[in-house]
């Protein structure tokens, strides 16, 4: 399971985390899909999980290498002082811009979903690129629940393309896979600077967004 490590220190380790790959056990994964694991296996040493990408979501992951570097990072992510964007292509076309400030709660099912009785959520997008049927956008969720942007957008009516859960059909878009992808991740280090790490699409991403963009072009 090769994992794309974009940066790496003492405390820290950041990962372009593939897609399929769970950051932590769960009930029916391998040891073999688990980024965790592989990495303690990889470095021998015990890595903490700071945040978490779904299963299904690409991209960039900052895991601690220390106890001190996963309280520092926790922390920062407790008190919304992380930045993140993310690329999603999602079914339709929403706009040029918009922001999502609805209530997420998560149902007895355990499926997430827009609810008076959830916790408060944002999610702010913009449009990169218009398609045939489909638009790519750049997303910055200024809360970061479980499976907010799924949520989030699936409830304007634009689900993520490849999405299982949240859409009809499913997968939306006939794609295989979600194209939600984590693109850059800004945190403070334990020196006190600020990075920002940038992981980029991988080649099934890229694929996708290519067939997209001819079948746009066929129809102009």
């Amino acid at each position: 399971m090769f994992q794309e490590i974009i940066y790496e220190d003492d405390s820290v380790i950041v990962v372009n985390k593939n897609p399929g790959i769970a950051v932590v056990s769960g009930r029916g994964i391998k040891d073999s899909e688990i980024l965790c694991k592989y990495l303690e296996q990889i470095r021998g040493i015990k890595i903490f999980t700071v945040h978490r990408l779904d299963r299904e979501t690409s991209g960039v992951i900052i895991l601690a290498k220390t106890a001190k570097a996963h309280r520092n990072l926790c922390l920062q992510f407790e008190k919304r002082e992380t930045e993140k964007t993310y690329l999603a292509v999602v079914s339709g076309k929403p706009g040029y811009s918009g922001s999502i400030s609805e209530p997420i709660y998560q149902f007895g099912s355990g499926r997430m979903g827009v609810d008076k009785r959830g916790k408060k959520s944002q999610t702010n997008y913009f449009v990169e690129k218009e398609f045939r049927s489909a638009s790519l956008l750049k997303l910055h969720p200024i809360t970061g629940r479980r499976h907010q942007i799924r949520v989030h957008m699936y409830h304007i009516g634009h689900p993520v393309l490849g999405d299982r859960i949240y859409g009809f059909p499913r997968p939306v878009g006939n794609v295989s896979r979600l194209m939600l992808h984590a693109h850059t991740l800004t945190v403070k280090l334990e020196d006190g600077i600020k990075k920002t790490f940038c992981a980029s699409t991988d080649s099934q991403w890229n694929a996708i967004i290519e067939r997209l963009q001819s079948e746009t072009e066929v129809c102009a």
